[in-house]
């Protein structure tokens, strides 16, 4: 059972939420602007709160146990828009483990508009991965709500889902999806439009920023020049040198050397094929540089992979992402909540 709720959650009359015992599986981005208090407290007050799932060290940690006997669990995080958002991949990981119950409750998504918008990056999962990817595009261009919406039907859900749409919440209509940050690495109104490539140098020796005030937008290590000549670089993307010492990270307390990268206004950038060709390039220019076995099974493509292993030429893989990223969309429209549709970046 799916349903599509366009009134606010709290005024829904579902026994599951009135009545029945509920679990809130939630990030700080539950908070409401209007009144000023996080989506459990209103359960808490209204006396059916029985768990409370919120992030543990990048993660939102549940068991089977936790979730048995529930009536409801209702789900609040503010989704980046990549496959690689550690919260969402465990919302998927939660309606898999719903899934395995006999009596699973019912679950209620409270959407958020998508910060990284509508635009698409990159292919779906083939080859060797992980088993918790999600078989969506790096940059998947859909609210957390249609996801589940499309997660439900790839899994054949035995539980009702109901998403509650982003464009009633009087939060969504105040503030920006990017106020109150998905996550502690995930700060500014730029961060999505990076995060989707960017993450991918965390299975590098390159740092993508961590530890400084602008990661993803930023990348560096103790082995870089302060140097951008040459550097491979899209229109609408400028890089600024600079040194910067992070407070954490695999660089913590080290001066490291590195490039700010900077979008122009009205700028379309795909951050998956230019991390992918600087990567190539840093391979290139730097024998200190060496990329982890761990990316192959992130990125999660055969020829983005021939490509970073020096096999194929970067106009190949082009291609590839343009047809994938086709087929994605093509998947993904059938599960649209919204007036707006995915796009590519052309």
């Amino acid at each position: 059972m799916f349903s599509f709720r366009t009134t606010p959650l709290q005024d829904q009359l579902d026994k599951a939420l009135t009545e029945g015992k509920v679990g809130v599986f939630c990030t700080p981005s539950c908070w409401d602007a209007v009144t000023g208090k996080y989506l459990y407290e209103h359960f808490a007050e209204r006396g059916n709160l029985a768990h409370t799932f919120l992030p543990e060290d990048g993660h939102i940690p549940f068991d089977l146990e936790d979730i048995t006997g529930l009536d409801a669990v209702v789900v609040e995080i503010q989704d980046v828009g990549s496959r690689y958002f550690p919260y969402t991949v465990d919302v998927l990981r939660l309606m898999n483990a719903m899934n395995s119950l006999e009596n699973a409750p019912a679950l209620y998504v409270v959407d958020h508009p998508n910060p990284a918008g509508r635009e698409v990056e990159g292919t779906m999962p083939a080859g060797m991965t992980d088993q918790w990817t999600p078989s969506v595009a790096h940059r998947h261009g859909l609210t957390l709500g249609e996801l589940c919406y499309l997660y439900s039907a790839e899994i054949g859900a035995r539980f009702a889902l109901h998403v509650v749409s982003a464009e009633i919440a009087d939060t969504a209509r105040i503030l920006m999806p990017w106020t109150i940050p998905p996550a502690h690495d995930f700060p500014g109104v730029f961060t999505p439009y990076f995060y989707s490539g960017g993450s991918l140098w965390n299975d590098t020796n390159i740092s993508p920023g961590i530890g400084t005030k602008r990661p993803y937008e930023v990348i560096g290590a103790p082995f870089l020049k302060k140097d951008v000549t040459g550097l491979p670089l899209p229109e609408g993307l400028l890089a600024r040198p600079l040194d910067y010492l992070p407070v954490e990270g695999i660089y913590e307390g080290s001066l490291c050397h590195g490039i700010q990268f900077i979008l122009l206004p009205g700028a379309r950038y795909h951050s998956l094929l230019h991390t992918v060709r600087l990567m190539r390039w840093m391979l290139e220019h730097y024998s200190e540089f060496h990329i982890l076995e761990s990316i192959y099974s992130r990125v999660a493509d055969p020829v983005i992979t021939e490509y970073l292993k020096g096999n194929i030429t970067f106009d190949i893989v082009e291609e590839h992402v343009k047809e994938g990223e086709q087929k994605w969309i093509r998947k993904a429209k059938r599960f649209v909540l919204y007036d707006d549709q995915p796009i590519r970046i052309k």
